[in-house]
């Protein structure tokens, strides 16, 4: 694991930019694996959704490899329970799909705007110490922002299952990065909360 104090006692800010890149990569396998179970349900009951989650998890699978061909430069490594990823992910999509149509639009729902707030800390963090990635994590940050669009939009109802579902499904989200980087996302917002103040 990553010493976060380096020289004396000051915060070294490349093992936060190495957590960034190990979480965003983890988390857009995770995405995959939601979008592939959604698809293989939505194929079988709902299927005019399924252009639409193709075309989300084509984006998803490319950001995955972005965030891993950022890694060797800045001395980063893949998560280490990327198979805890793969069974949440799949376990999330599968379980949403089967609620329905509008499930599936509640999840990508609450699982973007998760991503969206720690993306917005991560560009923050980074607009003074990385500008590579930052332009990187900006321009996936669009893609991001138009899949929680299209599913605020797609969705038939805002009744009980959204206000229920809606922070089960965020707060799993912040679970499992907190889980996968074994408590080192809760170091890593607090550094790039400090750095926004400096």
């Amino acid at each position: 694991m990553d010493n976060p104090l380096s020289n004396a006692g000051k915060r070294d800010r490349t093992v936060t930019v190495r957590r960034i890149l190990k979480v965003n990569h983890a988390g857009e396998f995770g995405a995959i694996r939601i979008y592939g179970a959604q698809i293989w349900m939505a194929r079988r009951l709902f299927p005019d959704i399924v252009p639409a989650l193709r075309d989300m998890r084509d984006d998803e699978i490319k950001h995955c490899r972005l965030f891993r061909d950022a890694m060797p430069s800045r001395k980063a490594r893949p998560c280490r329970v990327m198979a805890f990823w793969s069974l949440g992910g799949y376990l999330l999509g599968f379980l949403t799909a089967l609620g329905g149509r509008n499930m599936v639009w509640i999840c990508t729902e609450a699982v973007e705007s998760t991503v969206h707030r720690h993306l917005e800390d991560q560009l923050a963090f980074l607009a003074a110490g990385d500008p590579e990635l930052h332009g990187l994590i900006a321009s996936i940050q669009e893609e991001e922002l138009a899949h929680l669009r299209k599913a605020e939009k797609n969705q038939t109802a805002r009744g009980m299952s959204h206000t229920l579902l809606l922070p089960v499904v965020a707060a799993l989200t912040d679970l499992m990065i907190w889980l996968s980087t074994w408590g080192d996302s809760s170091w890593m917002h607090a550094e790039m909360a400090r750095s926004k103040q400096i």
